[in-house]
């Protein structure tokens, strides 16, 4: 489990550096855009299975 969480998490000293090189504006936007869309998925696919969870209705 420590390994899948490892890999979840950004290295910031990467984006550090990603940002200290880039070339103008628009590739800075990129970056912190690519590093929010992956949290931003994995917190609508955690809300999507609450939500079914909830409303889910027991067959008997």
């Amino acid at each position: 489990m420590n390994r899948f969480l490892f890999l979840l998490q950004a290295n910031p000293e990467l984006i550090n550096e990603k940002l200290k090189n880039a070339p103008d504006d628009k590739y800075m936007i990129g970056i912190i855009i690519g590093n929010i869309i992956p949290f931003a998925v994995l917190i609508g696919l955690a809300y999507l299975i609450y939500y079914k969870a909830k409303n889910r209705k027991d067959l008997d």
